[in-house]
């Protein structure tokens, strides 16, 4: 066998070792598929914010875990005072979407950190079942391998 052979056969061992180590380091967890959605809505188009709710609903029902998150404008939705238009086929407006999946479904809807301190609400005017999301909280879900994340 050539040297060139046997370094190839040498390297592509090797690749493979680290590979298997690599893999029984980080446990099953880094092989999983994705089964987690990080949705963040920073936009303040009905439409926008709409589908959002309507793919986040589509996640659940396929069972995802989902969560979203409001910031800059998308906060718009965690206020009492929404009047956002009726979308169809949906037959409700973003914010309605957006309680349905808090009560239906159990989704973990938060505003983001900076919201509360730089506005002139409180968490007496958010929405029902609306909380305030931590950057380390965030940030440890975001780590998670298993999480897809899409922004609206």
């Amino acid at each position: 066998m050539s040297m060139i052979k046997r370094l190839g056969v040498v390297l592509g061992l090797a690749l493979f070792a680290m590979t298997a180590a690599q893999a029984d380091e980080h446990g099953t967890e880094a092989a999983a598929e994705p089964s987690k959605l990080l949705i963040t809505v920073t936009s303040d188009h009905n439409h926008t914010q709409g589908m959002a709710m309507i793919l986040a609903t589509q996640a659940v029902k396929r069972g995802q875990e989902v969560r979203v998150l409001l910031c800059g404008d998308g906060t718009k939705l965690a206020v009492g005072r929404y009047r956002g238009a009726t979308l169809e086929p949906a037959g409700a407006n973003p914010q309605q979407m957006m309680k349905t999946l808090i009560e239906e479904h159990e989704v973990t809807v938060q505003v983001c950190g900076v919201f509360l301190p730089n506005t002139r609400h409180t968490e007496e005017n958010l929405v029902e079942g609306v909380g305030v999301a931590t950057p380390d909280e965030i940030g440890e879900y975001m780590a998670d391998p298993r999480v897809r994340f899409f922004s609206h």
